[in-house]
This record gives C-alpha cells, sequence and structure tokens, in this order.
C-alpha cells in the first residue's frame, strides 16, 4: 500500500483469518495490518470476522475486543479513548482518523487498519513516532519571555489576543496531519511538518511571547517550511478540526512582512 514505509524488498502478504463464532449477529471483516519486526518476516493483513453487536460502536472497542477475545498479540496505543490523547491515531480505510472517534457505522464495507502511513513501524499499529516529537521540540513550544511576571496576578491577555491561539493549542499531537502530507512522507527529515509548524505557529502568535523574531529566523529554512505546497492534506486529515495549512500560510506571510 503506497505510503508505508516497508522494510526492503518486503510485500504485505495475505494472513491469517479469524472466523466469527456460529450464531453470530452482524458480523463485519475487519483487517488488520500485522508486523513485528524482530520476527524477520514480512508483514501481513490479517482478516478478523467481528459480531460488532458484541462490541462497542467504536473502531478502537472493536479493536480491544479482538485483543481481549481473539489474538492477545494484537498491538495498538491508546489511552482516553475520548479524542484527547491523540494515542490512537491510525489509518482507517486510507483515511487517518483517531480510532476512538471513528464509529463502525460510518465505514462502508470492510473496515481496514493500518498504522500512520510512510512511519517506521514499532509493531503492528505502533507507528515510531521519535522524529515526529523530535521536530516538535524543536520549535520551542513553550512561553519565552524577558519581561518577568508581574508579581501579583498571570501574565494578561485580552479576549482577541486569547482567540487567536485558542484553536492551534488545542492540537493533541496525534500526528493525523503530518503522516497525511506527501512533503512530510518525502523530506521528513528536515521538513517539520504540519504538527509542529503549528505549534511554532501557536507562540508566534501569542501577544505573551517575545520571541517572535527569533522563532522566525528559525523557520526561514527552504526545507524547515518552505516545503509546504499547500496541499491541504493535513487540514482535511486534522480530526479536531484545525486548519495546519493556514498557520503555514500565515507563517510565510510574517516572514514577507518583515522584509518589507
Amino acid at each position: 500500500m503506497a505510503g508505508f514505509r516497508l522494510p526492503p524488498n518486503s510485500r504485505i502478504r495475505k494472513g491469517l483469518t479469524h472466523r466469527a463464532t456460529p450464531g453470530a449477529g452482524e458480523v463485519r471483516a475487519v483487517r488488520i495490518y500485522r508486523f513485528d519486526p524482530t520476527s524477520g518476516q514480512n508483514p501481513r493483513l490479517d482478516t478478523f470476522e467481528l459480531d460488532v453487536k458484541g462490541c462497542g460502536p467504536m473502531v478502537l472497542d472493536a479493536l480491544i475486543h479482538i485483543k481481549a477475545a481473539v489474538d492477545s498479540s494484537l498491538t495498538f496505543r491508546r489511552s482516553c479513548r475520548e479524542g484527547i490523547c491523540g494515542s490512537c491515531a491510525m489509518n482507517i480505510n486510507g483515511v487517518n482518523r483517531l480510532a476512538c472517534t471513528t464509529a463502525m457505522q460510518d465505514l462502508s464495507g470492510a473496515i481496514r487498519i493500518y498504522p500512520l502511513p510512510h512511519m517506521s513501524v514499532v509493531k503492528d499499529l505502533v507507528p515510531d513516532l521519535t522524529d515526529f516529537y523530535a521536530q516538535y521540540a524543536s520549535v520551542k513550544p513553550w512561553l519565552q519571555a524577558r519581561t518577568p511576571a508581574p508579581p501579583d496576578r498571570e501574565r494578561l491577555q485580552s479576549k482577541e489576543e486569547q482567540e487567536r491561539i485558542d484553536r492551534p493549542a488545542a492540537c493533541i499531537l496525534c500526528a493525523c496531519c503530518s503522516t497525511a502530507c506527501p512533503s512530510y512522507w518525502w523530506n521528513s527529515d528536515r521538513f517539520l511538518g504540519p504538527a509542529a509548524l503549528l505549534a511554532a505557529y501557536r507562540w508566534i502568535v501569542d501577544s505573551r511571547d517575545e520571541a517572535t523574531g527569533e522563532r522566525l529566523d528559525e523557520l526561514q529554512d527552504p526545507f524547515r517550511l518552505y516545503r509546504c505546497h499547500t496541499i491541504m492534506n493535513c487540514t482535511d486529515a486534522c480530526p479536531k478540526d484545525l486548519n495546519p495549512a493556514k498557520a503555514i500560510a500565515e507563517i510565510k506571510k510574517l516572514l514577507v512582512e518583515r522584509q518589507c
């Protein structure tokens, strides 16, 4: 499947089929990518025939049921189950989504589940996010202020100033946006990607931050920022309805205005 970083000279092979128990009610086929790098075997696609009336309505419920009742070796990340932590981001029926907020009834045909595209795989549905988090850390996603805070109160903002950062600050770092971006697929060693750039924008426009110039200087680079070609996949993929593409465009605009 295009977009997935497989071991050299490998292909996804047909895996096991786990049949539904006799007398099952509403049966859905759930096809799940399986890969253990330590096994020395190529990835495979296992099929689980699932009685959806026997588990919760979300894709994450199906995965939890399969792991608990059918195959305990199935590996995936999950935590909050409320669309807040971003842990269960994966590629479901060709779209990067959160498994905990994706209802099975909204998916047609067999449910196909892969790890996030173009990332090295730790095991099964767990991608290696080491570089992704390092890129996020590189934009220094914390307040940088040289002026001491008032001794008797917080650093205040107007309602309008707060609203500028309200939506960008809602990013849950699920990586759905960056792993949906072709520019990130081919240049992830140098292009920061939509998630990290959205975080950078959140601090650049924060009225309390006093490092705007330094932040813009660090992004003035042919790859770190300008590999974005406004394809908009990032905005389409965001499960929180954020707009990383617009934030990146605003950063480019700020750099141009600074040069005028």
